[in-house]
This record gives structure tokens, sequence and C-alpha cells, in this order.
């Protein structure tokens, strides 16, 4: 028989805990971020968000048309640690994300929602540090409709969906001068800072990637989606995507690695498109990982410790997606703003890493033959005889039915391998450079035998040099 094991229940120090739990990590703009996350699981296709100053009565409220709560679902929203259930794509997590973010940045959280746009029946909790501090116990406020401030209930009026209201902004503009001109300043620039960290940060949402679009404003200002990669740049490169497996703590998953080369200054569409592209951070800070959960983007830019930064491979961004499913591998944080890149996948990632950074340099520094866009690395149909579409290595750079003149070697290839170059055949042999045949060889091989053709080829090139200089 089972064993009888006497307990007591010890619940925490309700204004201890909380208090603590507003310093979980959370700035202005990932806790806005937060926020948004229950708004997209909502199925929100309009997300609002308006900062109002008004110094001690300034406050913050993000407003969706999500389909809702009831008062049960959002009784168990305001719970510390929420029992709700979530599936492999949502992009929340903890029970946590919608109270210690917004409880890090003021003392009183609202939360309004309806769940049916032909029903009058609107809910609403509040926590309020103050009442917590007083009591001392786990306890939300109820609120009716009469108690709640037109600037709560005006977005729900007729429409399904949700407000989050925070007030008494204590950590955002600080209690000592808040109805100060530099308070005043100091909100208008976390709203721009804002808008650059939601386009970032959801861009894939923005775009329509990740299923129905999402519009955002920020006190009517639409948010415009900021793509890392700049795929709307034509000289953009992307290269190809290799599937990485993963197994941690009995659950297996896969992690997608996409890199992309983006173009040199000058092959930009203009000087603002380059501006754009460097992104908040600006170019040097904005190359490396861009990790994605569920979408989600939780990381941009940086090595995770594989590497350091280098002005020569600032072109280079790889996109790491993977499921929620593999949180615990990546050890996610409360926040959602760091990742780590797991300790069994970090040889695997270096080793793709190498060509790509490569490329990255080659197009810095201009010497690059790799393909341009457009002309993404793929296997050949058949090796034995190479088809037409090596062509575009060359690029219409070349005379028709000359060999192409470069800073390499150029070497015949018999007749019997036909290339098509600059839109004519000739007689006689073909003449490739060895980086066209270092390209035609990358197009054949997987992405793990690419160091391997590019530490061949430099050894050709030293001999060629050398065999030079002694004639």
């Amino acid at each position: 028989m089972p064993q009888t094991v006497e307990v007591d229940e010890v619940i925490p120090s309700a204004r201890r805990l909380i208090k603590s739990l507003r310093d979980v990590g959370y700035n202005f703009t990932t806790a806005v971020a937060d926020i948004v996350d229950n708004s997209i699981e909502a199925e929100a296709t309009q997300i609002d968000i308006r900062v109002e100053f008004d110094g001690e009565d300034s406050w913050v409220r993000i407003a969706d048309n999500g389909r809702g709560m009831t008062e049960e679902e959002l009784l168990e929203a305001m719970r510390y640690g929420s029992e709700r259930e979530y599936s492999e794509e949502n992009l929340g997590k903890f029970g946590l994300g919608l109270k210690t973010a917004s409880l890090s940045q003021c003392r009183r959280l609202t939360v309004a929602s309806r769940n049916n746009s032909s029903s009058m029946n609107l809910v609403a909790r509040c926590w309020d540090l103050e009442h917590i501090e007083r009591e001392n116990r786990w306890e939300v406020i109820r609120l009716n409709g009469t108690e709640l401030e037109p600037g709560i209930t005006e977005p729900l009026r007729g429409n399904a969906g949700t407000v989050v209201l925070w007030e008494r902004l204590d950590r955002i503009l600080g209690y000592k001068h808040p109805y100060g001109e530099p308070a005043r300043k100091r909100l208008l620039t976390m709203c721009r800072e804002l808008e650059e960290h939601l386009g970032m940060v959801f861009h894939r949402f923005l775009m329509g990637v990740e299923g129905s679009r999402v519009r955002m404003t920020v006190n009517d200002n639409e948010v415009q989606p900021w793509d890392p990669f700049a795929l709307n740049e034509p000289e953009t490169r992307v290269l190809p995507r290799t599937e990485i497996q993963l197994e941690y703590a009995g659950i297996r998953g896969t992690i997608l690695f996409e890199p992309y080369i983006l173009p040199h200054k000058d092959d930009f569409t203009s000087p603002d498109a380059f501006k754009q592209a460097s992104g908040p951070n600006n170019w040097n800070q904005q190359q490396g990982f861009y990790i994605y959960r569920a979408g989600r983007l939780v990381q941009s830019g940086g090595w995770c410790r594989l590497r350091t930064l280098d002005e020569h491979t600032k072109l280079a961004r790889i996109a790491l997606r993977f499921s929620p499913a593999l949180d615990e591998a990546f050890k996610i944080n409360v926040a959602k703003m760091h990742v780590q890149l797991p300790g069994q996948i970090k040889e695997e990632v270096k080793k793709l890493l190498e060509p790509t950074l490569k490329i990255a340099q080659e197009t810095y520094r201009r010497t690059s033959s790799t393909p341009r866009p457009g002309q993404v690395y793929r296997p050949l149909q058949n090796a034995g005889s190479l088809p037409r579409e090596i062509r575009a290595v060359n690029s219409g750079r070349s005379t028709p039915g000359m060999p192409i003149k470069t800073t390499s070697s150029v070497i015949p290839v018999p007749q019997q391998v036909e290339v098509q170059t600059g839109g004519s055949r000739t007689s006689g042999d073909r003449y490739w450079t060895l980086d066209e045949l270092n390209e035609i060889l990358i197009s054949l091989a997987e992405p793990e035998e690419f160091p391997i053709i590019e530490g061949v080829f430099e050894r050709l090139r030293s001999s060629l040099n050398t065999s030079r200089d002694e004639r």
C-alpha cells in the first residue's frame, strides 16, 4: 500500500515574490512584445498600441481584435504560472508573460476581454501592487463594466478582443519628475524604439509569412516589417538550406539553417535601402544568427560565441528556426530575449558556417566570382554532361566564345564538355577560370563538402602561382 505522506502547503509571500518577479529581465520594448505574443496566439489581425503621456497618469494600452476570453479563461490568464495547455507552436511558454512583462513596467495591470462580438458581457480583472502590498495576498480585483474607463472599453465596443492597460508607469517614467519635458521626450524615444523592435521581432507576421497578415500600430503609426535578409533586394544571395537534427531530453526536433549574403554596399538599389538593411543596431552588430521560435525572432545577430564580430563578414546573416518543442535545448528564458545554441549542434553549425563566411568576405572585398542573385547553389541533374544552367556562372560578363579574364588562372577544358557562354557556341576547346570550376564543383557538392573543395582549389592556385614565379 502506498505510504501516506504528511505535507504542509507553503504559499509564497505575495508582496515579496511579486516584487521580485518585476526584475526578470524585461525592458519596455520586450515587455510590449510579450503582450503582442498573446494577441497573435489569440488570432488577432489588428494590434493597436497607444502610449499616452500625462505625468503620473500616463498609460500604455495594447488592444487586439483576437478571439477574446471568457471569465474563466481570463481568471486563469491572470494566474502566475497559468495551467493552460500550450501547443508546440504557441508563442507563449511559462504562463508568466502577461503578468511579469506588464508589472515589470507598471504598478497596475488591467485586462478586459470580450469573446463574442454580439455579446455585451465584457469581463475584466486587475493586478494592483498597492493592494498586494497592503493585503499580502494573491488577489486580483474584479471590475465590472461601470468601473471601467472609456480607454479600456472603447476598443471592445461591438468587437471581440482583449485590452491590456498599464497604469502607474513607475519603471517607464520614474516618479521623481514625471511631468517634466525630459520624461515626455524619453517616452517619445521609447515609442520610436518600440516601432523598430516590433517591426524586427514580428516581421514574418507583419509580412504574412506565418499565415494571416497581422497589422500593428503604435500611436496610429503603422509598424513596418524589417526583413533582416533584405529579400526584396535583387542582389541578395540565398544559399542552400540545411536541416539539423537534434535530440534533447528525449525530444527530437529539426533546426533549419538558412544562410543569406546581403549585397555589397554599391549593389543595393539605393543608399536608403542600404541604410535600412543595417538594422536597429547597425551593420556589424546585426551580422550573425537570427534565431526564430515559432516564427517569432528571439535573437537578432551575434555568433553565439562561435566567432567574433568581423567587419569582413558583416554581410552574412543566418536564420536558425526551431520549434518550441526544443525550448529546453535552446534554454529559452521567460522574456524570450535570450537563447543558447545547443552544445550538440555547435560543431555542425561551425562547419556549415565556413562556406557562408567565405562568400560573405568575397562579397565584401568584391573578389567574389560566386553566382549572382537568383543563381542559388543546387545539385545538377547530370554531372557527366553539365547542363546549360551553368552558363549563369558567367553572368554575361565575358565576350561570347572567349575565356573570362579574371585574376585567376585560365585553363582549357576539352571540347566534349560543352558549356554555352555569352549566348553562343564556338568550336574548339572551352576555357574556364579556376573560380568558375570551383563554383561548378560547389554546385554539385553537399554543404559538408564545401570546405574540402575550397581547400583543394586554394592549393591549386598556390601551386600555379609558384610555377609562374619559377618561370
